[in-house]
């Protein structure tokens, strides 16, 4: 069984912790759907909860570390060289419908670059790791991108499907296009080589920086579709290889 850093080992004990308060809360949604007024106040709760949990265990386990958090944005640390960057849940709308696809994002910053990522499924208990050059991790598994390298036979993942003409250009290339509801799944699952690439815009730095730690770690890339910085624009494309990549990126632009 590979073996975790300090560092990665706070992370995962961290995302275990909110974990686990949060499947007690998905267990309670379905109660909540036959409801008029629905579950959106108390899924509001469960994320403030995960948050708060994070940023105490994150807090505790490396001191003066700073934040980006989905919920209380920017925190300033005393240490200015290190940030977290985290979502508490990613795929809310999945988990207000009681659909059990959604995931804990942590990523963290050194100086600005992303050097170590955990997303949490907790439903299905799967976690996926990874530090900067030591490689990603499915549980106790290492990962890697798939090998395909033609996109009529990959399977894409995308985001919200705001760009009609761009998603056509995508579906002439290949049909195998889906969307589960999570930036942060989608990233773990291209690292673990169940999607070839996955692509949208938009997106906050917390939805994406754990995600493109695991795919660059599994061997894939990690980039802005039009060449800025990803976690500046929110606009991501990431895949196996460059093969796919190019193609997809060629689809993507008129």
């Amino acid at each position: 069984m590979p073996q975790a850093s300090a560092l990665l080992n706070v992370m995962i004990a961290a995302a275990r912790k909110a974990g686990r308060a949060l499947a007690r809360d998905f267990g309670e949604v379905e109660n909540l759907q036959v409801s008029r007024k629905g579950p959106a106040d108390f899924v509001t709760a469960a994320d403030l909860k995960a948050e708060k949990t994070l940023f105490e265990e994150l807090s505790k386990g490396r001191p003066g570390y700073g934040f980006l958090m989905e919920e209380r944005g920017a925190v300033e640390g005393s240490d200015k060289t290190h940030r977290w960057v985290v979502d508490p849940l990613d795929g809310t709308l999945n988990f207000m419908h009681g659909v059990p696809h959604f995931a804990i994002s942590i990523g963290l910053e050194r100086e600005g670059v992303l050097v170590a990522g955990v997303v949490y499924d907790v439903i299905k208990n799967e976690l996926f790791w990874g530090e900067k050059g030591q490689g990603a991790y499915l549980n106790d598994r290492r990962l890697r991108v798939s090998a395909r390298t033609s996109l009529g036979d990959a399977m894409i993942a995308c985001g919200r499907m705001t760009d009609l003409s761009a998603l056509g250009r995508v579906l002439e290339g290949t049909p195998l296009v889906r969307r589960l509801g999570s930036a942060a799944l989608d990233l773990a699952y291209v690292a673990a080589g169940r999607f070839d690439a996955f692509w949208e815009r938009g997106l906050s730095p917390w939805d994406i920086g754990a995600g493109a730690v695991l795919v660059r770690e599994a061997g894939g890339l990690a980039r802005e579709i039009d060449g800025a910085d990803f976690l500046q624009t929110g606009h991501i494309l990431a895949a196996a290889n460059e093969k796919i990549a190019g193609a997809l990126n060629k689809a993507l632009k008129p």
